[in-house]
């Protein structure tokens, strides 16, 4: 495969950058090292300015897609599509490109571009594109070390959005559900790609959903949504621990679960709505504790916060950004003044984006939709912002189309 490099003189300016960035905490895969979609940072900005925070740059070269960003050992990494091939890309913390690398075909069908973001641990990144070729790139250089096939290799189908999970990696081992005959839920030797466990007796396919690994009373158990059930097997041998129904239009399960304190709560669009299930105290099964269709997260994300679950509704039922009580199922209010959102948080504070690209603030509180600031990002064209928002270094990451936008959000301006 063809990479692009920079020379010494840049890796000089990305080790010195990469010095600035120490004590930073990385965001290193979709929604952070925890994939809670919580940034842990503090100092940030409670107010914007008027017109928004200050832009430390923008890079417009990320190519066509949607992808989100990664953030580890000071660098960027984002997809994207140039012509008829998938890339993906390093930057430094100024913007600056570091190296390209492509990754397979692009996608030309509903939606066309890059999906997913790449998955970074111990210096090498983790990359499907929308067929499912699943590469292994050196995080420093790009240069590829191993690729798969997960469609052919698992006898998988390609659904109608595309292949769009983003990978999670464990130790030495990654996770991935290309949902088909020969595998619907795998673990990989990430060194390798090699399978190490293959489970085949999950009757049902891949829903672009992102896996999560749970920590439930000291066991581990690997939990992500299909297209007709919310599932966890034992992460160590791939076997199904349970399976519970959760059905929506156009096999369409794309928000990964969200785990705390025994409860895991699954969200869907399109009226399907979000439930809650109650774990046994070993893990091995779950009860249904309630369902609630007024918070019917799509695909961008639902952040738990002081006891209330935030995130926006399905389009086609106008609810807007919806606050539900963890405990109990019951709406806390909803503002229909937004339509479907795509967020993050930080600091008690919900970061969102709509789908026209204005990014709004708001205070996370049960008694009501308490916006702080709003500003409007540049849009490159007509194309809907569907990227997630990231909190990172002191910077709120918005992306649109080809372009990223860097915004410096903390209280104190960097020196």
């Amino acid at each position: 495969m063809k990479t692009t490099s920079l020379g010494p003189s840049a890796l000089a300016l990305l080790a010195f950058a990469t010095a600035a960035f120490a004590g930073t905490a990385p965001w290193p895969q979709l929604h952070g090292p925890r994939r809670d979609n919580q940034s842990t940072e503090t100092g940030l900005l409670e107010q914007w300015p008027e017109g928004g925070p200050k832009l430390a740059w923008a890079f417009a070269e990320c190519g066509r897609g949607f992808a989100g960003i990664s953030v580890a050992d000071g660098r960027i990494y984002i997809g994207g599509d140039f012509g008829s091939e998938e890339f993906v890309l390093a930057l430094d913390l100024d913007g600056k490109l570091l190296w390209k690398t492509p990754n397979g075909k692009a996608w030309r069908g509903p939606y066309p571009g890059a999906r997913t973001t790449p998955t970074w641990d111990d210096g090498v990144l983790y990359h499907m594109n929308p067929h499912a070729r699943l590469a292994a790139l050196d995080a420093a250089t790009g240069k590829e070390r191993w690729a798969l096939d997960l469609k052919g290799a698992y006898n998988a189908k390609t659904s109608m959005w595309a292949f769009a999970e983003n990978i999670l990696v464990d130790g030495p081992v990654l996770y991935a559900a290309p949902g088909g005959t020969k595998g619907r839920v795998v673990a990989l030797d990430k060194a390798t790609g090699k399978p190490v466990w293959v489970n085949t007796e999950i009757a049902d396919g891949a829903a672009y959903c992102s896996p999560i690994l749970i920590d439930h009373n000291g066991r581990r158990l690997l939990v992500t949504i299909l297209q007709k059930s919310i599932v966890a097997l034992d992460p160590k041998t791939g076997k199904l621990l349970w399976s519970h129904p959760h059905t929506t239009k156009h096999d369409q399960n794309v928000t990964h679960p969200l785990y705390h304190r025994g409860l895991l709560y699954a969200s869907s669009g399109h009226g399907t709505g979000g439930r809650l299930l109650k774990l046994s105290a070993d893990g091995t099964s779950v009860a249904e504790l309630w369902l609630n269709k007024d918070l019917d997260n799509c695909h961008g994300g639902v952040l738990l916060v002081g006891g209330h679950v935030y995130g926006s509704g399905c389009r086609l039922f106008r609810k807007g950004l919806v606050c539900v009580d963890f405990a109990t199922g019951k709406t806390a209010w909803s503002d229909p003044r937004f339509g479907p959102l795509s967020l993050t948080g930080a600091q008690g504070m919900i970061y969102a984006v709509d789908r026209q690209g204005r990014a709004t603030l708001i205070r996370a509180s049960a008694e009501r939709s308490n916006v702080v600031s709003q500003f409007q990002v540049p849009r490159r064209n007509r194309s809907p912002f569907l990227s997630h928002p990231v909190i990172c270094g002191g910077r709120l990451y918005i992306r649109h189309a080809d372009t990223l936008y860097a915004y410096d959000i903390r209280a104190t301006p960097r020196r």
